[in-house]
């Protein structure tokens, strides 16, 4: 112990010295500690907003070839119709593919659903749905509708529907009102019984849900399904365990990833800038407290001398300046560390998002900080180890 309490000694000597450096570990740590907390909260909020109203995987048939208006083969022109969704090849053998899909490692949640475009009505008012049909208690491990909704009830039993906000609003319907909607020549009249904001404008727009049996009925599905939406552990492993489920059913498969191939970018160069962001801080701490810690074994040569003409060893005194990249490290994290959660509570009231400072942030700062201080300050404690003692009680070079 007897270095610890050398580096101590020569800490509180060098007061002024001591706290300059120490702010200056503070800021650097409270700068790590903030922007990581607010990097990170922007991109579980961006992730919040993009798989909240999106499966992690789907699995889907590949979509049914157009059929052509006219079969004259010398007619080059209105050769088919463009749906506004493409008409999905029958599902066959789905209940197994559901099982399937289950059985896979990371996956923790898996509905079946039919899906397709359709016209709702009520009133003079007329709008395009995407009328999704799903089981309710399935269907909410994959969306969370309940915990959105704005009004009623989260139910899809007999006749019963849950809409968004924009689409209840266009159609002028609310809770409790019946709308008729049409596919094809197929038509049915549903009861609005809930109203849900899920905070995708598209989604809030045009979602009409009910029950499997009523939309496979509307959309000429009896019995069959458009594709099983499934939800995973951790969703930078979709894509991996994307491509295991479709080795396992033999059905075309996409991940989240894929479909946000754009937001993905966006991430890993948020990362990539977060990562530099904390180098260049990182390396500022550690140019300080080497400065620091140079410019004091210069001073303090002559006493350096001294203790090791009386005995003490190499060891002892590298690890009096290592003490002190310690000390340095370990003081200014948790400071930092304070400072930067401070900042965060500060401004997370007026902030889009919520800033999070996690005990995992916290103990990787303090890590961080820890190595960047003994790593800054092995330089000069080497340095320090090698003094000649007799040389350095001269004063000599």
């Amino acid at each position: 112990m007897l270095a610890l309490q050398l580096a101590w000694r020569f800490l509180r000597e060098g007061r002024t010295q001591s706290l300059l450096i120490l702010a200056g570990v503070t800021i650097g740590i409270a700068a790590f500690v903030f922007v990581s907390a607010i990097i990170e909260g922007l991109q579980v909020n961006l992730l919040e907003q993009t798989l909240g109203s999106q499966a992690h995987i789907s699995v889907a048939p590949e979509e049914a070839p157009p059929r052509p208006l006219m079969r004259d083969p010398g007619i080059a022109f209105a050769r088919r119709i463009e749906p506004s969704e493409p008409r999905r090849r029958p599902f066959d053998q789905w209940q197994r593919a559901v099982r399937r899909v289950e059985a896979t490692d990371g996956v923790v949640a898996v509905c079946p659903k039919v899906s397709g475009s359709a016209l709702a009505y009520r009133g003079a008012a007329e709008e395009a749905v995407k009328v999704v049909g799903a089981d309710a208690a399935r269907l909410r491990r994959i969306v969370d509708i309940p915990a959105n909704l704005v009004d009623g009830q989260y139910r899809l039993g007999g006749d019963e529907a849950v809409v968004g906000t924009s689409l209840a609003e266009k159609l002028g319907a609310g809770v409790g009102d019946p709308i008729r909607v049409r596919s094809g020549d197929r038509e049915s009249v549903l009861r609005i019984v809930g109203i849900f904001d899920i905070g995708n404008e598209m989604v809030n727009g045009r979602w009409l849900v009910t029950s499997l049996r009523n939309a496979q009925t509307l959309l000429g599905r009896v019995g069959d399904i458009t594709e099983i939406d499934a939800r995973v552990a951790d969703v930078y492993e979709a894509e991996r365990i994307a491509r295991e489920v479709e080795a396992r059913t033999g059905v075309p498969t996409e991940s989240w990833m894929e479909r946000n191939r754009d937001l993905l970018t966006g991430l890993r160069s948020q990362d990539a800038s977060t990562t530099m962001i904390r180098i260049f801080v990182l390396l500022a701490v550690a140019m300080g407290i080497a400065s620091v810690l140079s410019v004091s074994v210069v001073q303090r040569r002559g006493q350096i001398g001294i203790l090791r003409a009386v005995g003490t060893s190499r060891a002892i005194v590298l690890g009096v300046f290592l003490w002190q990249g310690v000390l340095f490290g370990l003081v200014g994290a948790l400071l930092g560390a304070l400072v930067g959660a401070l900042a965060g509570e500060l401004i997370e009231s007026s902030a889009l998002f919520d800033i999070t400072v996690t005990p995992r942030l916290l103990l990787t700062a303090l890590a961080v900080s820890l190595a960047t201080g003994v790593l800054a300050a092995y330089l000069p404690a080497r340095r320090a180890a090698r003094l000649d003692p007799a040389a350095a009680i001269r004063g000599d070079e």
